[in-house]
């Protein structure tokens, strides 16, 4: 989790009709929908398939299956002596045991050669071609390498063996000369299957040919679980098939080397997830191939002894705790030699080297510092000999492949991709490597490439965060590369209550959105919140908040649990006047705003005749969910929106900071208030993807604004039916557009206050008629007219309410208004005691006014928002991430 000052977070717009169709056709929630469409998932049948997770393929639909299916198959039947050569890491090993595994069941004669990363290096060598042949190997099969050993494979043919390459990396313009399974090179319909996944493919197709049932080879789903989530693969297709099915493998633990590794992890087998697959069970794995061999890991996997498998997987734990110690000892030496020069941190590249840097662990490190400071970095070990080998990790905007290249001349070899990459260099050749690079990446990034962006699924508001959402989330999983965990965003939101855990290395507190208290944690955070959240007596600022929400199962209780991922501040824009209006004309001077006021006044007094509505929208009713969650999300859709409200002067504060259209790349919010001389309406053009704010009264400008938009979001309950009509009617065309019923019980009393502040006149006559009797004469003219009719504050009186007041003084025959071509005045012509109900007009206004309140109070209410069930404390996993 990050407490996150400098960056920032972002929202895809996506099509609010699709998701909303989407939830209705797969009886989802709209925040799952929206979700699913964000992710390219519009299409029911696909999101259909993406949530049920069966894809699955025939083998031999990869070309190049059945010529090896043959092979093997030949060897097989002739106990010929077959070497399966795998990888160091958890899905060479993994995959190297799954075929070795299938390959004995068949009746082989099958063993095992797994290179080391400090003496072999990665993938098939000549010299392991040699040994293996001198071993007596007649078929020699790979699996997580062998693409682009063309000329390892042209030596193994020419000393007389077979080979079958199985890889998933990507292929060379020349391929070995021998038969080949791989997803890319045989279109597979699953082109991202790690190699393990080959591995299970082949196996199911030997298994096939060799008239045995495929279907026992389940019993290996577990290791394909592991290594497609730990080769970080992208979660789609059959990869989500093939996980989901060796989760519930797993929960079952019946191979005995992950089941003791499980539980060396203190992981409980019935909630093994692939949050386990990746930062607990990997891990261990990985370490024994980065230190020292994989041969342990093999073991593990391949072993019926329970005795045996427990000695190993402590043995695995030990290991990775040393791999924990070696990395921290290199991440410290690295930010200490950050912390040296600061000024560095500036460049948009680090290239940090360090004597004694074991090369196994380095990746890792400069994976940790890319999250800390959102650069690339290359951390490169020195041997003292001056030779040095390094890896690299990059940020998205960056080609850290093409970064290399830009400075091969200063490189003995390198190679990756875009994200990461290896390398080996000289000594004295480092600081022209470094220069090199610097200069590339200087070149191609951005200031703005350089602050971290953080990608949100949805926007929602407290009212969201429940169970009910929680299990269908779920249903997204498993998470990982190419379906990351779903991260929401509560928009607006004040932490409190903060409490420590974990001895301090976590924190619990809670977050209250719209009203509504939900439990939260945040894993690795320190102190850092001290400052961010409320614990006494002062109002907690208010902040954007990202999270994941899940499941917790605790003490025989299911519970929906926020966890948290960043705190991003939402700071009030410098010199903003909360609740003016700071850039509108409210306070106009000149003949628009006086036309506005007659105009008011030719027009008599009640309420005009509903229109009928010939295109009414769909009507979709978020009342009581909370406006900043709902609101926020609409506007991230990008599409146009009108927000109808019942005070624009009193509501602009909310439009310039919580939310603000430019939070949501839009441009900032055009607002038409019935106080405002200028007609913004004409100005807003055609429909387009604009954002607009309106006063119920000011729709009076023009009837037709609401066609513009394809979303009318209804902040303040409208007090009247005609303004309500004019709200339903869409833009035309096939869709009509949606309205959206987002207020509360506070936006609905809001509406009252504002009503009865308009048509409630006794206090605002009182008050012009005294400025009038002040004044000399008891005569008000120009400007001071306006002064007095508009009234002092931040918030001025309409038009029609000036108007209302002088036709009511007007009926009651105590003043007398004058309008020429130079201003307008207004004299006292009686100063005679009066009843306010002897004017028509008053008592129409009256009147009106409690039609309105009546038409308020027979709204149906919205229904109050649940609080969030109490949290569970964290599983001893996720203290442990």
């Amino acid at each position: 989790m990050t407490v996150s000052c400098n960056g920032r977070w972002q929202a895809a717009p996506y099509s609010y009709a699709e998701a909303h169709e989407l939830a209705r056709e797969l009886a989802l929630s709209e925040t799952v929908a929206t979700v699913l469409v964000r992710r390219g998932l519009g299409d029911p049948a696909a999101a259909r398939a993406f949530l049920d997770a069966t894809e699955t393929h025939d083998p031999f639909a990869l070309a190049g299956m059945r010529d090896a299916v043959d092979l093997v198959l030949s060897h097989v039947s002739r106990r010929s002596r077959i070497v399966v050569h795998g990888d160091y890491d958890v899905d060479g090993v993994s995959s190297t045991a799954l075929l070795v595994s299938a390959l004995r069941d068949l009746g082989a004669d099958v063993s095992t050669r797994l290179p080391s990363r400090s003496e072999d290096g990665y993938g098939l060598s000549r010299r392991t071609v040699e040994e293996l042949h001198a071993r007596g190997a007649a078929l020699l099969v790979t699996t997580d390498c062998g693409i682009g050993a063309v000329e390892e494979v042209a030596l193994a043919r020419s000393l007389g063996m077979d080979v079958v390459v199985t890889d998933h990396h990507r292929p060379g313009e020349r391929l070995p000369d021998c038969p080949i399974v791989h997803p890319v090179v045989g279109g597979y319909p699953c082109v991202d299957l790690c190699a393990t996944g080959v591995a299970y493919k082949l196996a199911q197709a030997l298994f096939t040919s060799a008239g045995r049932d495929p279907s026992a080879l389940e019993r290996e789903l577990d290791i394909v679980a592991l290594a497609t989530v730990a080769d970080l693969v992208p979660l789609h297709g059959e990869n989500r098939t093939l996980v989901r099915a060796g989760l519930r493998a797993l929960h079952g633990a019946q191979r005995p080397g992950l089941r003791e590794l499980i539980r060396v992890a203190g992981v409980d087998p019935q909630s093994v997830t692939e949050q386990t697959l990746g930062f607990a069970l990997a891990p261990r794995i990985n370490a024994a191939g980065r230190l020292y061999r994989a041969d342990a890991g093999l073991e593990l996997m391949l072993t019926g002894d329970t005795g045996r498998a427990r000695e190993i997987a402590r043995e695995l734990d030990a290991v990775n705790a040393e791999r924990q110690s070696v990395e921290t000892g290199i991440l410290l030496a690295a930010e200490e030699q950050l912390a040296s020069a600061p000024e560095r941190l500036a460049d948009p590249v680090q290239v940090l080297a360090g004597e004694g840097w074991h090369p196994g662990v380095v990746g890792i490190v400069a994976s940790r510092l890319v999250e800390r400071h959102h650069r690339p970095f290359v951390l490169i070990g020195l041997d003292g000999a001056g030779r040095g080998r390094g890896s690299a990790r990059s940020i998205a905007p960056y080609d850290l492949h093409a970064g290399l290249a830009s400075a091969a001349e200063h490189l003995e070899r390198f190679g990756g991709h875009r994200m990461a990459a290896g390398l080996e260099l000289s000594e004295q050749n480092l600081a022209a490597f470094h220069a090199a690079l610097l200069a590339h990446a200087r070149a191609a990034l951005r200031p703005e490439d350089l602050v971290p962006v953080e990608r949100v699924d949805a926007i929602v508001p407290g009212g969201a965060v429940c169970l009910e959402l929680a299990e269908q989330l779920q249903a997204m999983r498993p998470f990982g590369m190419g379906n990351p965990a779903v991260r929401l965003l509560l928009p607006g939101a004040r932490l409190a209550e903060l409490r420590p855990m974990g001895e301090g290395k976590h924190a619990r507190f809670t977050i209250t959105s719209a009203g509504v208290r939900a439990r939260a944690v945040a894993f690795g955070v320190g102190s850092t919140l001290t400052e961010t959240v409320g614990n006494g007596g002062h109002q907690p600022p208010r902040h954007d908040v990202t999270a994941r929400l899940e499941v917790n199962e605790w003490a025989g209780s299911v519970e929906p649990r926020l966890v948290v991922n960043a705190v991003h501040p939402l700071a009030a824009r410098d010199g903003e006047e909360p609740g003016a209006c700071a850039d509108c004309s409210c306070r106009a001077r000149g003949e628009d705003w006086w036309d506005a006021v007659f105009a008011e006044l030719e027009t008599p007094p009640g309420l005009p005749a509903v229109p009928r509505v010939e295109l009414p929208r769909t009507v979709v009713d978020r009342r009581g969910d909370g406006v900043l969650g709902t609101l926020s999300e609409l506007l991230s859709t990008g599409e146009p929106l009108l927000i109808a409200c019942a005070d624009i002067s009193r509501r602009r504060a909310l439009f310039a900071n919580e939310l603000a259209a430019e939070r949501f790349g839009r441009p900032p919010v055009e607002c038409v208030s019935a106080r405002c001389a200028r007609d913004s309406v004409t100005e807003l053009g055609p429909f387009g993807a604009t954002v607009c704010a309106v006063e119920h009264a000011a729709l009076a400008y023009d009837p037709t604004l609401p066609t513009r938009f394809r979303h009318v979001f209804v902040l303040d309950p409208p007090p009247f039916a005609h303004i309500e009509a004019l709200l339903t009617e869409g833009p035309g065309g096939a869709t009509a557009g949606f309205l959206h019923l987002g207020w509360g019980l506070a936006e609905l009393d809001f509406s009252r206050k504002v009503l009865e502040h308009e048509l409630s006149l006794r206090g605002s006559l009182s008050t012009l008629y005294r400025a009038l009797a002040a004044a000399a004469g008891g005569t008000l003219a120009g400007d001071a007219l306006e002064a007095a009719l508009t009234g002092p504050g931040p918030h001025p009186r309409t038009p029609a309410h000036a108007a209302r007041c002088l036709r009511v003084l007007g009926e009651l025959g105590l003043v007398a208004v004058e309008r020429s071509s130079a201003t307008v005045s207004c004299t006292i012509i009686s100063e005679e005691r009066v009843e306010l109900e002897r004017s028509r007009a008053f008592c129409s206004y009256a009147r009106t006014c409690e039609e309105g309140i009546r038409f308020l109070n027979e709204l149906t209410p919205p229904a109050a928002p649940l609080t969030a069930a109490p949290m569970a404390p964290a599983s001893r996993e996720q203290q442990a991430a």
